[in-house]
């Protein structure tokens, strides 16, 4: 499945290495920053600090902007994009959890059939009268 790595939530980067590695100014990061659209780590003493989660996010924002989409828009789209994820993260535990169960039901369903074979009585409709003897 879809786990997230711990080693890119890491806060790693100082501003000019992660605006190098973004392919932006670090103006520019300090302006997603300030829409909070990306929310760098800080250090104790207030630098701050990138993670490549982070930088996937500027990436995204830049790609937004480059589509003409203001700094609001962005946001409201990056937060429709996280709640479409955690939405399809929940629909795929529910159709584990459902599909569990219905296994589960199948498999107690199946011990409690007896094969036809094994009937004590064999079984007619109701309708079929072709078994009694004489007739109209």
């Amino acid at each position: 499945t879809d786990r997230p790595d711990p080693a890119r939530a890491r806060p790693v980067y100082v501003i000019s290495v992660a605006a190098d590695l973004a392919g932006v100014h670090a103006q520019t990061l300090r302006t997603y920053e300030r829409h909070g659209l990306v929310e760098p780590a800080r250090t104790p003493g207030g630098d701050r600090r990138y993670s490549d989660e982070d930088l996937d996010r500027v990436e995204r924002v830049t790609e937004l902007s480059g589509q003409g989409i203001n700094l609001t828009g962005i946001g409201r789209i990056l937060e429709l994009e996280a709640e479409v994820d955690a939405l399809r993260a929940e629909l795929d535990r529910t159709r584990r959890t459902a599909r569990a169960q219905v296994d589960a039901a199948h498999r107690a369903h199946r011990r409690d059939l007896v094969p036809t074979r094994q009937s004590l009585v064999p079984w007619r409709h109701p309708l079929d009268f072709s078994h009694q003897q004489g007739g109209a």
